[in-house]
């Protein structure tokens, strides 16, 4: 048996005081779009990634005839772009006269992107340790939305191994690796009330609670075929200082070879790993 695996924008005009240029553009009126074909959309997001990289630390405030310049993108696609770009939140207007910048998404975005980053290069050499001790597959997961996301996996070198894959997701109420990080997430936490709100149809919430009650209380998840058949989840929650719930470390295997005593020493091994993580991002369990 082989491995297993996870494997309009229509024309409208911004309104906000923030953009009087666009409103009160000279352009004359632009007709509404015709829905765009796959090479269309390909060159706009081409080009609002041109606009976006024309600001820098030395010009982080733009013109539109200065993006013009930047990116040489005609003006009146430039507007359409800008527009939609700061109804995003990814671009932001002001001043007299009207200047661009980077808007507060973007710092979003950089945030997800720094964190994912830091936990993973923590990380690696710490799964690497686990895989290698277990001989099953290892990695690390993190919250995105009501979604679970592997961020790293490092596959067992068995011929029958259990994978998911970097960049898989799963709702995080499904397999042990998701609960490991709801069970850490306060009742108040928007991101635990999203999570309960988009329940899947097949999660039994009453069973649910059970499960993420037993996490708290033995500091870890374990599912057995409840995202692959004939498989063995082992999670563990990492936290950062708080403590906050930072994501989870994974062991998954097949059950055919993972008895009972197995399970119980590799969870110990993962709890062990998800500590070294948590103490690295200066987090420690609770309780």
């Amino acid at each position: 048996m082989g491995s297993a695996g996870l494997s309009s924008f229509g024309r409208h005009r911004l309104m906000s005081p923030e953009l009087p240029a666009l409103a009160a553009t000279t352009e004359p009126p632009l007709p509404a779009p015709a829905a765009p074909a796959e090479g269309d959309s390909v060159r706009a997001v081409l080009r609002a990634a041109a606009i976006l990289k024309a600001f820098t630390p030395d010009h982080p405030r733009l013109t539109v005839l200065e993006l013009q310049r930047a990116t040489g993108i005609s003006r009146p696609t430039l507007y359409r772009l800008l527009q939609t770009l700061v109804g995003t939140g990814l671009v932001q207007a002001g001043g007299e006269p009207q200047r661009f910048g980077l808007g507060p998404a973007v710092m979003g975005l950089a945030h997800v992107w720094a964190a994912a980053t830091d936990v993973v290069e923590l990380a690696r050499p710490v799964l690497t340790r686990l895989r290698d001790a277990t001989g099953e597959t290892a990695a690390l997961f993190l919250l995105q939305g009501d979604q679970r996301l592997c961020v790293l996996e490092l596959p067992s070198r068995q011929v029958l191994a259990i994978t998911r894959g970097v960049g898989g997701t799963e709702h995080i109420s499904r397999g042990a690796s998701g609960k490991a990080i709801l069970a850490h997430l306060a009742e108040a936490d928007p991101a635990a009330q999203a999570v309960w709100r988009s329940l899947p149809a097949e999660v039994d919430p009453a069973r649910l609670q059970a499960d993420l009650q037993r996490c708290r209380a033995e500091g870890l998840s374990i599912s057995r075929g409840e995202v692959f058949r004939g498989a063995i989840a082992i999670a563990v929650p990492i936290f950062r200082a708080g403590p906050q719930v930072a994501g989870s470390l994974g062991l998954f295997g097949p059950e055919a070879r993972i008895d009972a005593a197995q399970a119980a020493q590799f969870g110990q091994l993962a709890m062990a790993a998800a500590a070294e993580i948590s103490a690295a991002l200066g987090g420690t369990p609770p309780g």
